[in-house]
């Protein structure tokens, strides 16, 4: 049976095997305000809530993906760019939603009854902790199925 402890363990192990992420977290958000530097990139489950249907049981999980913002001391010469990897952890973070996606949409996790939902957005975010950190929440619906019965 997938509940909510099996599915909460199974998107960690799937955030481990990303190159980019170090450390897996879930709950409130402030459980990661104090994350010391080696810890990024952090991936935090968010577990929103949770439909029941007849065959089907739809998780609403928000997984926000977030690496630290490197800023050079050197005077900025493209103001487009300016003198942070901002745009390199954006898209490093966005790489590791867009694979979780994936996988939830026709790779190893729907093969293993994982399945997305009809809900998925993605929304960028910088500067959202204590620390400089950049990254995206990734929010789904993952539909498993209803296997509870009335015994």
């Amino acid at each position: 049976m997938i509940d909510y402890i099996t599915i909460t363990q199974k998107i960690k192990d799937t955030l481990l095997l990303e190159p980019f992420i170090n450390k897996v977290t879930k709950g409130n958000l402030d459980d990661i305000a104090n994350a010391k530097r080696e810890e990024y990139g952090l991936a935090h489950i968010i577990m929103n809530n949770c439909t029941p249907s007849k065959s089907a049981l739809t998780y609403n999980v928000s997984i926000i993906c977030m690496d630290i913002v490197d800023i050079a001391k050197d005077e900025t010469t493209d103001t487009f760019v300016g003198n942070s990897n901002e745009d390199f952890v954006l898209n490093e973070m966005h790489l590791v939603c867009l694979r979780m996606y994936e996988l939830l949409r026709r790779g190893d996790l729907y093969s293993e009854l994982y399945q997305l939902g009809s809900s998925v957005s993605l929304e960028p975010f910088t500067d959202r902790f204590e620390d400089f950190v950049a990254g995206w929440t990734l929010t789904i619906d993952i539909e498993v199925p209803n296997q509870m019965t009335i015994c």
